[in-house]
């Protein structure tokens, strides 16, 4: 379904949000991103750019890591200042081993160390000797093993632990945290020597509210240690393929959970069944789950269930009337499954539905008259269905549309003129190769784009003028090989973006470095497959919040871009070549 691109559908690459460590390793599943796909990302934008003059606070701050190997202890300075130079020090990446014994008897209630390098057991007895001040502790992606966590034992009030993708860690590290009975936030993400026998350290921490254990493959038959634990109130067992229906038996008494993740997994449609009992669930992920629509009748004893998540499942347009049954829903994500446009008359009547995802489902322009009354609708994803320029239409009236996705179907400029009231639209990609600069004519009614997203379509130097109506972007795509530097230029005027993708357009040469060189608030700029060279990167200079560089197949080598990130790109982590 859809039209042809260069852009494979699963490749999307989340640009905005580069933290200032980056790590393969330490990234959201795809299981754990649906429901942030489904909010507004207007509510995420990036604040990037925004100068302003600093503190004289942080004035100190960063004359004491200049000459920060001159200090010999923090622990005299109020605990609000010593924080406040560690976390400057973790973020800026000058934090060794000898600077961290500064940091002894601080009395700090924050070590956020996930993703930092170096990070082992030799930096516990520094962790550890913040005593009782200790509330929270991130040790995520470092070498710590189960010796290193004994350290922990010493502060009582810890209220947050995250050791997610800590390899080392087994099940007597949980055994170091079982006296810790204030925590009330435990992560272990991607951990395969964690058991069930292990899930047994847990069942005396009764303060537990937030338990995280996404990807530990060998926690069958160890969640029934949970069943004490009546405080928990969000589980995350996502791609733990490990669980099945008798798992599900055991969380059917822990009624105060709110938010239960079991996307990937050996779930059925007998395992929900025992789920009925938790009346104040209001999430349910379960993507990629062997659940089909059977499973609905189960379902509708959830009477608070606002979030669910049923793509990839095994859903047919049969057993689906159900769904008109869930009254109380907001976001229903129906993506990749075999339904027709047949289950949308279940779907017309879920009057309090904010955000619908029929993503490569077999939805038609037939089906569309069915959401034409989801008034309360603020996100709608039709990517890769048969929609075409006729459905559109029916959508024309939801006036608090803010995310729409139309990706890979039939839609035409023609149809696009349909969308030119919809003023609260934040959000729109129309990534495929019909369409051209006569569509991006037809939307510059709509001055509240934050996001514009045509990867694929066959934009020219002509259409670059119509952008000059989105003046709140933050990110715009352009990929379709139309543009010249000459286009680039109309782009320069859109001084709020973040993300700038102007990759596979080959004609364009260094002269468009020169044009994208005001554009100081952006974070992510790919303009890979051009001509560009090592000359034209004399022209980033100014941009000091870049932190992802993409200019693979150009005339540029990786010593190059270090050589920029070394003299005037302080905060570049992520590029190519590298």
């Amino acid at each position: 379904m859809g039209g042809a691109c260069s852009r494979k559908r699963d490749h999307l690459v989340n640009e905005d949000g580069l933290s200032g460590r980056v790590s393969g390793r330490y990234m959201k599943s795809g299981s754990s991103k649906w429901l942030g796909a489904s909010m507004s990302r207007s509510s995420t934008d990036a604040n990037q750019g925004n100068q302003s003059c600093p503190s004289l606070i942080d004035l100190c701050i960063h004359k004491i890591r200049e000459d920060v190997d001159k200090y010999v202890s923090f622990s005299m300075l109020p605990r609000d200042i010593s924080q406040q130079i560690l976390d400057d020090l973790i973020s800026s990446q000058c934090l060794t081993d000898s600077v961290l014994e500064a940091f002894r008897d601080c009395a700090l209630q924050d070590l956020n160390m996930g993703e930092y390098p170096g990070v082992n057991d030799s930096w516990m007895d520094i962790v550890s000797s913040q005593g009782q001040s200790l509330l929270s502790v991130d040790l995520s992606a470092s070498d710590i093993t189960d010796l290193g966590l004994a350290y922990l034992r010493d502060c009582e009030n810890l209220q947050t632990v995250n050791l997610n993708y800590c390899d080392q860690i087994s099940d007597k590290g949980l055994e170091q945290l079982s006296g810790l009975s204030k925590l009330d936030t435990l992560s272990f993400r991607r951990n395969c020597l964690i058991t069930a026998r292990g899930l047994g350290f847990l069942s005396g921490l009764v303060n537990l509210v937030k338990l995280d254990l996404e990807r530990c493959p060998n926690i069958h038959g160890g969640l029934y240690h949970l069943k004490g634990l009546s405080k928990l109130d969000s589980l995350n067992l996502n791609c733990c393929n490990c669980i099945t229906d008798t798992d599900m038996k055991a969380l059917s008494g822990l009624t105060s959970l709110t938010s239960l993740q079991i996307a990937s997994t050996g779930v059925t449609d007998l395992g929900i069944a025992f789920l009925k009992g938790l009346r104040n669930l209001t999430l349910l992920n379960m993507e990629g789950c062997r659940v089909t629509a059977a499973c609905l009748e189960s379902l509708t004893a959830l009477t608070a269930l606002m979030y669910l998540n049923f793509s990839r499942c095994r859903l047919t347009d049969d057993g689906c009337e159900k769904l008109a049954q869930l009254h109380s829903l907001k976001v229903l994500n129906l993506g990749f499954n075999e339904i027709t446009s047949a289950i949308l008359v279940h779907v017309k009547g879920l009057k309090n539905l904010e955000s619908l995802n029929l993503d490569s489902c077999g939805i038609n322009d037939d089906g569309m008259v069915h959401l034409a009354g989801l008034s309360n609708l603020k996100s709608l994803e039709l990517s890769d269905t048969e929609v075409g320029d006729n459905g559109l239409r029916h959508i024309s009236g939801l006036l608090g549309l803010e995310i729409l996705n139309l990706s890979f179907t039939s839609v035409t400029d023609g149809g696009l003129r349909k969308l030119s009231g919809l003023s609260s639209l934040k959000s729109l990609n129309l990534d495929a190769r019909q369409i051209t600069d006569a569509g991006l004519a037809a939307l510059t009614n709509l001055t509240g784009l934050r996001h514009l997203d045509l990867f694929g379509a066959r934009i020219t130097d002509f259409g670059t003028n119509f952008l000059k109506s989105f003046k709140n972007l933050r990110s715009l795509e352009i990929c379709g090989g139309g543009l010249t530097d000459a286009g680039v230029k109309n782009i320069k005027e859109l001084t709020s973006l973040n993300l700038l993708n102007l990759s596979q357009n080959h004609h364009l040469t260094d002269r468009s470095l020169e044009s994208i060189s005001g554009l100081t608030r952006l974070v992510s700029l790919n303009i890979s497959n051009s001509r560009v060279t090592s000359v034209g990167l004399q022209h980033l200079k100014s941009l000091k919040n870049l932190k992802s560089l993409m200019l693979e197949s150009c005339k540029v080598t990786a010593s190059d871009i270090r050589k920029l990130q070394a003299t005037h790109l302080p905060s570049l982590v992520n590029f190519r070549p590298e």
